[in-house]
């Protein structure tokens, strides 16, 4: 235990819901959901706002919308979170050399290494601060704690959430700890918990009267002890600045158990794909790859193989996980695939045979890839000229009924939450989508809540792009000895923000102007529901 506070924690306040408010202004001050919306999936994040209906993260994404039906519910933008989280990571860089994330939106920090703080009162400043530096940055709050140990730190900041700060002065955590229940102290989960309540310990006061003995018999002697510690507030944990990746892996559930095999086959090559773009980004190779099978009966099977060698290849690490495949028996169905890279090097052995083998896997794509396309040509001149169908008539408010959209392009897929640009209207995000339709609000951070739009979901005009700036970055300042154009000078100073294509709805003649032109894309505007 430290004698000053210097060691702080920071956990951002429902992130992901928290970032994606910030983007959307209308969604601002309402319940908000992140996670997986098929059938099974879970929450990732919920906004305080759904919270408040008993939303919590790892529900099952099917109980959250009963519980909060008029919630919004979007497919979580990680492109946008590891943005924000590098941001803050570079503030708390900024405070001390020893950082230690433990995910996207929390960290330690040891003060004291960086000369941030050495007392209380100097504390206390670098976590205000923190906290100013972060919404100027962001946009966003954050909860810190400040204590003497790395446990004391994270009790903290959730007794700070949310927006707020929390100190425990060093001498105080036993009053602090022995009313809470425990669960608060690390490595006590629902098992451990149970087993302790059974023994008549339900608060960390119960832990420290019992005595070390007593936890030792009843959990052991290395987690007995490090408890009793804990619970007498004593935790000498360093702060790590860096933590070694042991593994990389990725997975996906399904919303309906997949039984075709080669279905399953593919599967298990994009994830393998996947893996190693995780793998190369993080600068590693992996000598054993992991494959992870959950049944249509929850049963999981794991199997693995070890290479000669570390390896990044693509086509080794599929071909390996296609392997231990055959050995699964996936008779009933799947509903959750893993691939995944362990033994961990930062070399690697190149094996000659593996890589003529992705060689002749890239070449066979290729050769159907371009197969495909002359048999597409094929049907677009036996077809006539390829051009598509008018488009349909626009109308306002959401569009209902069958469907007589052009039939001759690829459908694209349009995630609710995602952002997107249109030709015309500019940035917006996908409010929903389906029967061929994507609705579209046209709004970015820092503007007034926006317009919505209806289009066919295969408009040229309609596209995903990458996420906008949470807060816009600082311009560079002019050179006072360059004259501004005074028409320029006007425009700038009467806005100061990026202007939203789509807040003022369009006329009725300029919309029929519209379609008489033969344009493919706007439905007329209707203001949407807050």
């Amino acid at each position: 235990m430290r004698p000053a506070p210097t060691i702080l924690h920071l956990d951002m306040d429902a992130f992901f819901a928290a970032a994606e408010q910030a983007a959307k202004p209308s969604l601002r001050g309402k319940p908000v959901v992140v996670g997986g919306l098929g059938p099974r999936g879970v929450v990732s994040t919920a906004s305080y706002e759904a919270r408040r209906f008993g939303v919590h993260s790892a529900m099952p994404m099917a109980q959250a919308r009963r519980l909060a039906p008029n919630a919004a519910y979007l497919v979580p933008r990680f492109a946008l979170y590891r943005e924000v989280s590098e941001r803050v990571m570079g503030l708390l860089g900024a405070l001390s050399p020893l950082v230690e994330p433990l995910s996207l939106d929390e960290a330690f920090v040891d003060l004291e290494a960086g000369g941030s703080a050495h007392d209380t009162a100097s504390a206390l400043a670098a976590g205000e601060r923190l906290r100013r530096d972060i919404r100027a940055a962001t946009g966003l709050a954050g909860s810190v704690g400040l204590a003497g140990s790395k446990m004391l730190a994270k009790i903290g900041s959730e007794q700070a959430k949310p927006d707020g700060l929390v100190l425990i002065e060093p001498g105080t955590e036993r009053a602090l700890l022995g009313p809470m229940s425990v669960r608060i102290l690390p490595g006590v989960g629902p098992a451990t918990g149970e087993h302790l309540r059974r023994a008549g310990m339900t608060t960390v006061a119960h832990l420290a009267e019992a005595g070390e003995d007593e936890l030792v018999r009843l959990l052991g002697k290395a987690h007995g002890i490090s408890l009793y510690r804990m619970a007498r507030g004593h935790d000498d944990r360093p702060v790590v600045s860096e933590r070694e990746a042991k593994s990389v892996s990725v997975e996906d559930t399904f919303d309906v158990d997949l039984h075709d095999r080669v279905r399953v086959r593919a599967e298990v090559d994009r994830l393998a794909e996947r893996c190693v773009g995780r793998l190369r980004a993080a600068g590693h190779s992996g000598r054993t790859v992991v494959l992870k099978v959950r049944r249509y009966d929850f049963s999981t099977l794991t199997r693995s193989e070890t290479l000669r060698g570390p390896t990044d290849d693509p086509g080794v690490v599929r071909e390996a996980a296609g392997r231990l495949l055959e050995a699964v028996d996936t008779t009933g169905g799947v509903r959750l695939l893993g691939v995944g890279v362990t033994g961990l090097a930062d070399y690697t052995q190149e094996d000659l045979f593996a890589q003529a083998a992705a060689d002749r896997d890239r070449a066979e794509r290729a050769e159907r890839a371009e197969a495909a396309e002359r048999a597409e040509a094929a049907d677009e001149a036996l077809s006539g000229d390829g051009v598509p169908g008018p488009a349909p008539e626009a109308v306002s408010g959401p569009v209902d009924g069958p469907v007589e959209g052009p039939e001759a392009l690829a459908e694209r897929r349009f995630p609710a939450g995602h952002d997107v640009r249109h030709a015309e209207f500019g940035p917006g995000w996908v409010q929903g989508s389906g029967l061929r339709r994507v609705t579209v609000r046209f709004e970015e951070p820092g503007s007034a809540p926006g317009w919505v739009r209806t289009f066919w979901i295969d408009d040229p005009d309609l596209a995903l792009s990458e996420p906008l700036p949470l807060v816009p970055r600082t311009p560079p300042a002019a050179d006072p000895a360059d004259p501004a154009d005074p028409a320029e000078a006007g425009a700038a100073g009467a806005g100061g923000q990026s202007s939203c294509p789509a807040s003022r709805p369009k006329s009725r003649s300029e919309s029929r102007s519209e379609r008489e032109a033969g344009r493919s894309g706007g439905f007329g505007a209707g203001r949407a529901r807050p």
